[in-house]
């Protein structure tokens, strides 16, 4: 992943957050112009600053950089409420998402 990637993939990762670049600047207790600067591309966050951001997007450092998951906080979700469930059960959602994806 290079700069832009990075700067791409955080873009993504908080609009399905539903947060303005503003808001999520504050919110890790940064200036209000630090996340805009890291999607422009005009700075890179620290390694602390990293994980600063993905706990705040609620994902893991592998998740962010994870280009093939498309939205990591919501299957993250999915997974928890997946461990719930009995056997059967899980056999039946298996069923589900084998004809959601032949789909």
């Amino acid at each position: 992943m290079d700069e832009k990637d990075f700067a791409l993939r955080l873009a993504q990762l908080r609009q399905k957050k539903k947060v303005s670049a503003r808001e999520m600047s504050l919110a890790i207790g940064q200036n209000a112009g630090y996340i805009n600067n890291i999607e422009s591309g005009k700075s890179l966050p620290s390694l602390p600053g990293v994980f600063y951001i993905c706990d705040y997007l609620g994902i893991s450092v592998s998740e962010f950089f994870d280009l093939n998951t498309k939205n990591p906080a919501k299957l993250n979700d999915v997974i928890s409420d997946l461990k719930r469930l009995d056997d059967q059960q899980l056999d039946n959602v298996a069923r589900l998402l084998k004809g959601f994806i032949k789909s």
